[in-house]
């Protein structure tokens, strides 16, 4: 590196003889030495006025001042700051001193070779100083430029950071809110997604705000659907509703969908529109095209991690749900009984478990064909869905082989439901390519009492021997674990 005309300057504090001797020989003629005692240390209007390059401190300097003074030392910008490490000191917490803007910490013996790579990467780092510095005074220069841009960053960050952070769309859409309020005023954030099969009729996913407001949440749900209808260029027959919790401010006022105060911002992923943002305004919202750029911009983001949090949510739905009957599939039922029995043990509550098979399920495919098995499967899914409370959980075991958790479920509330269940696929008829026929099933209760400690294997093993206990029986009933084969708890 070239060497201004006048040599730069060097401090010291409380150097010994072989310290300033090493640091001279080490520097060479481009610098000056200037050595502080620890009785008249430096002072930051010191620094100011002889903009020292770089201060060397001896880490037997450092201990004995006290921590005020580590705080002043430390504070002296730009000034470079270098500790000497001296043989058989006590130990120093070095990863903090380098955290606290030491520029290097120089083991002992100092060489004249340590002093030049000292001196080196002081010059690179006072580089990197001066151009930064010099950056700034062109960037101060337009002030208000700089402003704009600087909000617009920690805008878009903040957004496209916690829009990333969830793969739930309600949360991504409460924190929006929170998000866009930093560049105009919004009351609230609702959302409309469409999903729209090949028939051109589309189900619209509804995010509303005023669960407790009924004649703002008639409003914004006409509105929505229109706007939906509008975007997709496609009918809705039918939404589900989903309110957001935190996605209103407390004192949003006039809560409809009002003229002049609601922006509706089209959502697009690959191209293809998929959903909309409605903002409720709580005051004028006047934005400049650098504003409504950056607005735009965060649109698109949000856009781009609402998508995937409903591909996420699709796919997981998929994972965990059987394709045919839309109910659990296997490995979500071993997850979820896991839990169960965890909560079991924990709050002592009740725990049952259902295991239901298909009798005579060959012979439904054999005669009827596999569509008609499908179908049967399909519509027992149904009907498990619909007879269930929602804390139940029912999941295709296999095949033709169900499977029912029930929490808070004594053995006698399981059994009625089981028998119920049973008497409900006995009586519906099915039909297939013009067909008529039935189906019924076996069904094997297991229950816990508060208390129990068994595991997952032995639960499903009683459930089992149940089943088979109830197919051993006749089919077409329920038996539960206790019971003996002489005397099945069911009829058929």
């Amino acid at each position: 590196m070239a060497k201004q005309s006048a040599p730069e300057l060097l401090w010291g504090l409380g150097l010994n003889d072989i310290e300033r001797r090493r640091i001279a020989d080490g520097a060479g003629l481009g610098y000056i030495l200037r050595d502080w005692s620890t009785g008249s240390l430096p002072t930051v209007a010191d620094v100011e006025r002889e903009r020292p390059f770089l201060v060397f401190i001896p880490s037997r300097v450092w201990t004995a001042l006290p921590p005020e003074l580590h705080a002043t030392i430390l504070s002296m910008e730009p000034l470079q700051k270098v500790l000497l490490i001296e043989p058989n000191h006590p130990v120093l917490d070095y990863a903090d001193l380098l955290d606290r803007d030491f520029l290097s910490l120089v083991p002992s013996p100092l060489t004249a070779d340590k002093v030049r790579a000292v001196l080196a990467r002081a010059a690179e780092a006072s580089a990197i100083y001066e151009d930064i510095l010099r950056m700034t005074r062109e960037i101060a220069l337009e002030r208000e430029i700089l402003s704009f841009k600087t909000d617009a960053l920690v805008f878009l960050n903040r957004t496209l950071s916690r829009a990333v952070e969830s793969l739930n769309p309600a949360t991504i859409l409460a924190q929006a809110r929170e998000d866009l309020n930093m560049l105009l005023p919004v009351a609230a954030v609702q959302g409309a997604f469409w999903n729209t099969p090949g028939s051109g009729a589309a189900e619209a996913e509804l995010f509303l705000c005023f669960q407790e407001e009924a004649a703002a949440q008639d409003q914004w749900v006409e509105f929505l659907l229109k706007s939906a209808a509008k975007l997709s260029g496609n009918p809705m027959h039918g939404y589900q509703l989903t309110f957001l919790m935190d996605g209103a401010a407390p004192d949003a006022g006039d809560l409809s969908p009002r003229a002049g105060k609601v922006v509706l911002l089209p959502l697009k992923a690959g191209g293809q529109t998929f959903g909309c943002l409605a903002l409720l305004l709580a005051g004028e919202a006047r934005l400049g095209k650098d504003q409504r750029e950056v607005l735009h911009s965060a649109i698109n983001h949000l856009a781009l991690a609402l998508k995937n949090a409903l591909l996420y949510r699709e796919v997981k739905t998929r994972a965990d749900h059987d394709g045919l009957t839309r109910i659990h599939n296997r490995q979500s039922f071993d997850e979820r009984l896991v839990d169960e029995l965890a909560r079991h043990q924990r709050y002592g509550h009740d725990l049952s478990l259902l295991m239901m098979d298909l009798d005579h399920f060959k012979r439904i495919n054999d005669t009827h064909g596999h569509q008609a098995g499908d179908l049967v499967l399909k519509e027992v899914g149904g009907l498990l869905n619909e007879t269930l409370r929602s804390t139940d959980f029912a999941a295709r075991y296999g095949g033709e082989e169900f499977a029912v958790i029930l929490p808070h479920t004594d053995e006698e509330q399981a059994w009625n439901l089981a028998d119920r269940l049973r008497e409900k696929i006995a009586r519906k008829r099915f039909t297939s390519n013009g067909v008529a026929f039935q189906a019924t099933a076996s069904i094997g209760v297991a229950s816990l009492a508060p208390g129990s400690l068994s595991r997952k294997v032995d639960l499903v093993r009683q459930a089992d021997q149940a089943l088979y206990l109830a197919k051993a029986s006749g089919r077409n009933m329920v038996c539960a674990s206790a019971c003996s084969a002489e005397e099945p708890a069911a009829q058929g």
